[in-house]
Order: C-alpha cells, then structure tokens, then sequence
C-alpha cells in the first residue's frame, strides 16, 4: 500500500517535553563525545560494508537509510538527490506521521528530485506489503518506484517515478565521512563517482562522470518499542537539521552539517575530501542565515517551516586558518519530503584555503522546527 502525501486532516498542534529537551544538553556535550569515534574514523579507509544492511524487521535498529547524492549536475536539473528510509525514526525533524503504516516501524519513504519542473517524488510504503529488502542489503525494492542494487564498491539505482526515470551507476571509494559512529547510531557518506540517465517526457539526459556520496545510517530508537506512532512528546527532539553537498571542483567534495536537538549541538562539521585519497575534518565550523525567505514554505499539512534565502559558511583549521569561506543563496525551487523539510540547490561563491575563489552550484537538505512552528 502506497500513502500519498496530501492528506488532510486536522492540525494537532506539536507538545514537546520538557523533560527531554533539558536532558539533551548534558547527553549531547558530556556523554557523546565519550563514545562518539566519528572524526578519528573519517581519517581512516572504509573497511566494514557488512555495517550497510537494511535490517527491515529489526527491533533493535528502528530505522535505517540509505542515501545517493549527486549535488551538481548542468541546468534546469542542478541537483540529484535520491533519500530513503526503512522504518519510522521517532525524531521530531524526520517523522511525518501522517504517512505511518499500520505498524509505524513498518513506514518506509523516498524522496527523489531534481530542480527540474515535476521531477519531485516523495511516497510512503508499507515495508511489509510494499517492499523488498534482501537482508545482506543486495537488493532493496521500494514498491515499484526504485531498486538499490548491488554490494559495496559498485552500486546501482534505477527510480521509474511518475515524472522522471533515474539510472546510475556508482562507484564507491574507500573515503568514508563519519557524521556519527556510536553503539546507538552510525552515519556514513562514502565519497564516489556516478554516471548514468535521467529521462522525462523531454527527452533523456547523459550524466556524465560526476561526483557523488552514497550514504548509509543505521539507529536505535525508542519507536522500535511500539508499533504506535510516538507522541511529539516522546520523540527525539532533533529539531534543527542541515546537510549540504559542493564539488569545488572535479575531484574536491565538501560535506556539510549542522543538527541541533532542543537547542544543542549535535553536529557541527565539514569534512573534505578528493579522489587522491585525501580526507579532511573540521570541527571549527559556523554556518549563518543571512536571511530568510519572506514567508515561510507550508507543506501538504498546513505546517510553515521557515527557509534560508542566503547563507554563508565558514570553515578553519585548527591553528585558526581559514579553510573556506561560502557565501549562497539558495535560487531552486525547494522539494518537500526531507521529513518535515525541504531539499533544493544554491549557487555559491567562496573562497578555498585563504586563496582560491570557488564557485558553482550546490546541495542542500533542510529541517527547521525549532521555531514552533
């Protein structure tokens, strides 16, 4: 059974708890650096593909994602994001439960877009009824909508959407970005290069050798207790998100990401890394809103959710140099279905390493329910 997105219910407004948002801090700035090994394992080779399974009927792994992105592609497409889950994950940013299956650890989504006109698919699935997942992750089956094939380093994806097809074909590196690497939760983006076809009632387009991130998380959470959807006020409250994807250029790609959970950090970061095997992680990380957009975006629920017009980054190292410097303004039409936000393109300019000016167009994913909106 398909869930379409527009429905249209009453609005409930969303309850927090208190209790969790003052328990946040301490666990986020005492215990995960203690058990997070994130920066050092993003500076070693990826040695363990067993990690990547889709575990669909686990009780212990609540949710599990799967992600291809290519973040610069020529114009009127800009972008190619292909984001999944397996299973609801219990956190206030990604839980749109409207779209829950019977049983809400059953709840699968995609979200496939470019900036194209129409090119925009988001669905939920029933895993049960739906879905096929092969438990070594060889094989996982959306409905009829997409098919994730293959075993790391070779990946292929086929999305047969209402609008749009997508075929690629991937090719991991050993470079491995670590956004988390916990008992509780990992989160990985393996550097690598895709070619493939994006076809409409246009025409086909040749996606020539491109850079790209396959990605993989994996993640314990109180919703794989109950087949119940959790209430707001027993949801993780990850309440701010932003990933961000730039090719500086044919062989450089820069991470990053930003997550807040009731006002803490919980990811400030950016790595760097090149097909000539060198891999970067910077801690000392600020990303600003210059401004908003005057209205907030309101999703198929009535909700508004405030966007960014432009923003800017700044990266250093740790002798306090700086590593770039990105002004954007986000200029594509923003696609719903990121959870409760939004996923799109900018365009940028900047400057690398103190002396190169870069410029291009990049990727950005974005949640924002801090506001109480």
């Amino acid at each position: 059974m398909e869930h379409p997105t527009a429905l249209s219910p009453a609005l409930v407004p969303d309850r927090r708890s208190r209790i969790l948002d003052r328990l946040t801090r301490p666990i986020l700035d005492t215990v995960l650096p203690r058990i997070d090994s994130r920066v050092l394992a993003s500076t070693r080779p990826f040695t363990t593909p067993e990690v990547m399974r889709p575990h669909a009927e686990s009780r212990r792994w609540a949710w599990t994602h799967y992600g291809v992105f290519l973040p610069e592609l020529p114009s009127p497409h800009r972008y190619l994001n292909t984001m999944t889950f397996i299973g609801a994950t219990g956190a206030l940013a990604f839980d749109n439960d409207y779209l829950a299956a019977d049983d809400a650890r059953d709840t699968a989504t995609v979200l496939s877009s470019t900036a194209a006109e129409g090119q925009h698919h988001y669905r939920a699935y029933d895993a049960g009824r739906d879905c096929s997942f092969a438990a070594d992750g060889s094989r996982l089956d959306w409905g009829r909508d997409l098919s994730i094939t293959g075993a790391y380093p070779y990946f292929h994806v086929r999305g047969h959407y209402d609008e749009f097809d997508v075929s690629l074909d991937i090719r991991a590196t050993d470079q491995v970005s670590w956004f988390v690497r916990t008992p509780l939760y990992d989160h990985l983006s393996l550097f690598a290069t895709a070619t493939g076809t994006l076809t409409d009632k246009t025409g086909t387009v040749a996606i020539e050798q491109t850079l790209c991130t396959f990605e993989y998380a994996r993640c314990m959470s109180p919703q794989s207790l109950t087949a119940q959807v959790l209430p707001t006020q027993r949801k993780l409250p990850v309440d701010f998100f932003t990933y961000q994807i730039i090719n500086l250029d044919s062989s450089t790609q820069v991470l990053l990401t930003e997550v807040r959970a009731a006002g803490a950090v919980a990811c400030r970061l950016a790595h760097v890394r090149s097909l000539d095997g060198t891999t970067r992680v910077y801690d000392d990380v600020a990303m600003t809103v210059v401004s908003y957009r005057p209205k907030p975006l309101v999703d198929p629920r009535g909700r508004p959710m405030r966007v960014p017009r432009q923003l800017r980054w700044r990266v250093r190292d740790a002798t306090g140099a700086q590593i770039l410097i990105l002004d954007a303004e986000v200029d594509s039409p923003l696609r719903y279905g990121h959870g409760r936000g939004y996923v799109g393109a900018y365009t940028y300019r900047g400057t690398w390493q103190g002396r190169s000016s870069v410029a291009g167009s990049g990727y950005m994913e974005w949640i924002d329910c801090e506001s109480g909106q």
